[in-house]
């Protein structure tokens, strides 16, 4: 029987979807969700911008904390992406800090279609606390979660290996449950690609919205 994920996604036909500052705004879930989430310097935009093959699709900026909403890209009709704001390092006041938790929680909280959660770490590092907690928070609510180590052309192979046994050993993760990209290399992309297809594609399946 052909479905709508019988074919190969396309990442080049990918659009804006929809920005949403407000829990009111948010689209009717029509297709299945990937949210992607992570410190404010952690290279989501440029990600994104891999993924679907268009360098100026997410504005990036050398400033963390760019994006102050949920930004939602149209994957070929067939998947959403879900940019969210970064944690950790954006100027802001606190009350704009705390209206930015409220949209994020709120938002992982209530979406039917959210297939999974791509957490995104820089694996040049070790965990970071609020990395950690994030992981909790998101596993405590029983959505997906799929670490995503990121900067991978910034190590030797040998380094790689050994921070993303950390991040694992930290994150209680089999290397199999992950992945390790570089956006600026194009390392792993197509794994990525894969992986995400594969989540939509199944919770297409099983969440019927």
């Amino acid at each position: 029987m052909t479905t709508p994920w019988s074919d190969a996604l396309v990442w080049q036909r990918t659009v804006l979807h929809a920005s949403v500052h407000r829990l009111q705004q948010l689209p009717a879930p029509e297709w299945p969700e990937i949210a992607i989430a992570g410190r404010s310097n952690v290279g989501k935009s440029s990600l994104i911008n891999r993924l679907v093959g268009r360098r100026q699709l997410v504005r990036t900026s050398g400033v963390p904390g760019k994006t102050r909403g949920l930004n939602f890209y149209l994957v070929d009709t067939r998947l959403v992406l879900v940019d969210l704001p970064g944690y950790g390092f954006a100027k802001v006041s606190q009350g704009e800090r705390a209206a930015w938790q409220q949209l994020i929680t709120g938002y992982l909280s209530s979406r039917t279609n959210l297939a999974a959660v791509v957490l995104l770490l820089d694996l040049r590092h070790p965990l970071k606390p609020n990395d950690r907690d994030f992981a909790f928070w998101v596993r405590e609510r029983q959505v997906l979660l799929l670490p995503v180590y990121t900067k991978a052309d910034k190590l030797s192979a040998g380094e790689r290996a050994r921070h993303a046994a950390a991040l694992d050993a930290a994150l209680a993760v089999p290397r199999e449950e992950r992945c390790i990209v570089s956006a600026h290399s194009g390392l792993g992309i197509a794994t990525l690609q894969s992986l995400l297809a594969a989540l939509g594609e199944r919770c297409y399946e099983e969440k019927p919205f």
